[in-house]
């Protein structure tokens, strides 16, 4: 009885114990988030239908007319998003605003990568077009908002909307706004076309 109450004693202590710190110079990076639990699947609304996002170009899921109401009037520009394994992005700024908008195809995750606790970010979950639609904001990170739809097992969609340099900041709930807004229109425009 008295080694079981060491030994209790001995693990409550040693879960109080803080890890060592790890140089930053001889560290691996931090493993990717893992996949959430279905507790965090709970707060998603069923998907009408998978929208897979395999064959779709970037920079022309917007009409031109959906990108003159969104006064988005610089050309679109096309790249790969090294953060999110690779995703075919493109990005779209608006001269008269001065923001930026981003879509990226993620199709190494699933949307439910940003409930863990491991992406430490404040999110909210609502739907556009009954698609799982994650608000996220980054602590600290006030200029930039994403909206992440989940739009197949594995893949979704991300719109960025940031601060493209402006002289004076713009309020984040703006930013979320827009990004909102270029979320609804992207898919809309997928749906459309699907």
């Amino acid at each position: 009885m008295r080694t079981t109450g060491l030994l209790i004693v001995v693990l409550a202590l040693a879960g109080c114990t803080a890890p060592p710190e790890q140089s930053s110079l001889t560290s691996a990076p931090p493993p990717p988030p893992s996949p959430t639990t279905s507790s965090a699947q709970m707060d998603f609304p069923q998907r009408p239908r998978a929208v897979p996002l395999d064959t779709v170009e970037p920079c022309g899921i917007l009409s031109p007319d959906q990108l003159t109401s969104l006064s988005l009037d610089n050309p679109p520009s096309a790249y790969v998003e090294p953060s999110f394994g690779g995703a075919r992005a493109c990005t779209i700024r608006s001269t008269t605003s001065g923001n930026v908008a981003r879509l990226a195809l993620v199709t190494v995750s699933g949307a439910d990568v940003w409930l863990s606790e491991n992406a430490q970010v404040d999110y909210t979950v609502s739907a556009i077009e009954g698609f799982a639609a994650i608000t996220v904001r980054t602590p600290d990170v006030n200029d930039v908002c994403n909206v992440e739809i989940d739009v197949a097992d594995g893949q979704f969609l991300d719109v960025m909307f940031r601060d493209g340099g402006n002289s004076s900041a713009v309020q984040q709930d703006h930013l979320c706004l827009g990004a909102q807004r270029v979320a609804e229109a992207a898919m809309a425009s997928l749906l459309q076309k699907r």
